[in-house]
């Protein structure tokens, strides 16, 4: 159905051609020559190779953005504003491309793609245009002795190491890129070894549309030399990075020494409270969705359900309903709910926890096989008479399994939730505006939602609390992480 369309053909050829390193301004091969296969989720089969960056080659990197740093953060404002507005104009030219690119290598459904994350990429882009030229310092009265003025300033970090996770490799390439660009600040983006191409290509419509050399360099291949390498790296002035909370633990060693500054977006296990007086007919589609979405492959997604005794039996009975027909299906679907996993590791991964969870005695209601195709599926898949105690319960399985508790009164949800490790997000059922407004204020999570799906949206803080990281991302928040404040006091001359 696609072979014919243009902007399928150029995805595919970029695809399939070897790509390079992108260091201060020029595409350069790895210098040890490594490479790394890349893969198509919905069929198993390989569809590419990328470069695997060394330390020298991130030192390269490196060098090339902090001599490209000078240059950047004296840009003014109007000047930064105006290329992050052409960049969203190359999404938006390309998006199609950029579609069938994301969707081919992580697996996701073209049309979905297509309809809402490329144009939240370009959005992403858009919004930090409009920041670059109202990054305001103060004036202050000061109260030492003397006659003093003070004032301060807000200047860029510096050079940063953005590093991206593999479940929506466009839209978090904008989401960190943007704040950065518009601060002030360049960047050397390590995309996820599963998924690098969509960046790589997002790369060269940033070069087309006038980024100058060295402001933004990408880097490519595995975590553990490439990324390590990075973080290390004491030309690092800030690191940013989205993914799991045992890499986040890595970053923090590995970056500790040189005492760098870092934001870290990390694990979620998101509480979906449904309270005896809720609506079901709205909480099991939502809930479906919120759960199911990207393969469940979503630091939002609503993985850990506690529902009111009182309502158990029939959330799980409609629940699984619910799940079994979720339609699963290729990139190509167009009448997909959901994708493949990323990888044949993650498949492995996410199945060992419903092996898991069936030995500590929690009930598989539907799914929790995988799916007889190439590729990597797997059924959506319903767990009940789960206990906080569970693995199923306490990790992060990031993939297309919810876990079903139950609890007996508001007191003990509230304790629970704010007893787990993770502290994202989550969601509350009810119809009671005075207990929806006690959990708004007594659940310690970064985002509550009152009878709605979770969803990020660029104007609003993204991060959690506890071992779901530190800082916050999107709206303002987000570009402050890429800011310093400068204090100077002035005696009068």
């Amino acid at each position: 159905m696609h072979t014919d369309n243009d902007a399928y053909c150029r995805a595919l050829a970029f695809i399939r051609r070897p790509h390079a390193l992108l260091i201060d301004g020029s595409w350069q091969v790895a210098q040890a020559g490594a490479s790394l296969e890349t893969f198509d989720p919905s069929s198993g089969e390989p569809i590419g190779r990328i470069a695997c960056a060394d330390a020298s080659d991130v030192d390269m990197a490196v060098g090339a953005a902090r001599n490209a740093f000078a240059g950047w953060r004296a840009t003014k404002p109007n000047l930064r504003r105006d290329l992050l507005l052409s960049i969203a104009d190359a999404i938006d030219a390309h998006a199609e491309e950029l579609a069938y690119i994301e969707a081919i290598e992580a697996g996701k459904i073209f049309a979905k793609v297509r309809a809402v994350e490329v144009p939240n990429a370009s959005s992403m882009f858009r919004y930090y245009a409009g920041w670059c030229d109202k990054i305001h310092g103060t004036t202050h009265r000061s109260s030492a002795p003397g006659d003093k003025l003070a004032f301060v300033l807000r200047e860029p970090v510096g050079v940063v190491a953005q590093i991206l996770p593999w479940n929506f490799p466009l839209g978090m390439a904008a989401m960190k890129l943007a704040p950065g660009l518009a601060a002030g600040c360049v960047s050397v983006l390590k995309p996820a070894e599963e998924t690098s191409l969509s960046a790589l290509r997002l790369g060269e419509l940033m070069l087309g549309a006038g980024l100058p050399a060295g402001v933004v360099n990408i880097v490519t291949g595995r975590g553990g030399e490439t990324g390590a390498a990075l973080v290390a790296h004491p030309g690092i002035d800030k690191v940013a990075f989205t993914g799991s909370t045992a890499t986040g633990r890595a970053i923090i060693a590995a970056a500790g020494p040189n005492l760098t500054r870092m934001s870290l977006e990390l694990g979620g296990k998101a509480p979906n409270i449904v309270c005896a007086d809720a609506d079901l007919d709205e909480v099991v589609p939502a809930s479906t969705y919120g759960q199911f979405f990207n393969g469940g492959q979503n630091c939002l997604a609503v993985s850990r359900m506690l529902v009111h005794a009182s309502r158990h039996d029939e959330m799980v009975e409609r629940l699984a309903a619910a799940a079994a027909d979720f339609r699963v299906g290729g990139w190509d679907d167009a009448q997909a709910d959901m994708g493949p996993l990323v990888s044949a590791r993650q498949l492995d991964r996410v199945m060992d926890y419903v092996r898991i969870g069936r030995e500590e005695g929690a009930a598989v209601v539907t799914g929790g096989e995988r799916m007889a195709r190439p590729g990597f599926f797997m059924a959506p898949t319903v767990l009940a008479g789960c206990t906080d105690d569970m693995r199923v319960v306490r990790e992060e399985i990031f993939g297309p399994v919810v876990a079903i508790q139950t609890f007996s009164d508001t007191d003990e949800a509230i304790e629970r939730v704010n007893g787990h490790q993770y502290g994202l997000s989550g969601a509350v059922w009810t119809q009671n505006l005075s207990l929806a407004q006690r959990f708004i204020q007594e659940l310690r999570l970064g985002t509550v939602s009152i009878n709605a799906p979770m969803a990020g949206d660029r104007d609003l803080p993204l991060g959690g609390f506890r071992q779901s990281g530190w800082g916050r991302e999107n709206g303002v928040e987000g570009l402050s992480l890429y800011l310093e404040a400068k204090t100077v006091v002035m005696t009068s001359l």
